[in-house]
């Protein structure tokens, strides 16, 4: 999945806004004002940083090179994917997924999108 695809994808979630907040290479992706992926813009080969369940995310870095431990986030609740190194597109659709509704989950209501 390119930047082009990996930002449209996230903006067609409901309540999705993106944001520069950390520097003008860093594409923050926030959902009721909390992160739920975030990328360089200059390395995007790097890496996405998307949130995930602890348990799952252990599971999905065990079973793929392409999944690693969050790079300057939490480790236990963010993981780095490389998103142009082999995973198939709806897998990484369905990465962003999880990240997007865990974050919603724990919105407060008034802030959850409709």
């Amino acid at each position: 999945m390119n930047i082009e695809d990996f930002r449209d994808y996230c903006l067609a979630k409901p309540g999705t806004t993106e944001e520069l907040p950390f520097d003008e290479d860093t594409l923050v992706f926030k959902v009721g004002g909390k992160m739920f992926a975030l990328c360089s813009l200059s390395e995007y080969r790097k890496g996405i940083a998307l949130k995930c369940n602890p348990v799952h995310a252990v599971v999905l870095r065990e079973q793929y090179a392409q999944i690693l431990p969050g790079y300057h986030m939490n480790k236990k609740h963010w993981n780095t994917v490389l998103p142009l190194a082999g995973l198939e597109p709806d897998f990484l659709k369905s990465l962003i997924d999880h990240s997007y509704t865990l974050v919603v989950a724990n919105l407060p209501k008034a802030l959850k999108p409709l």
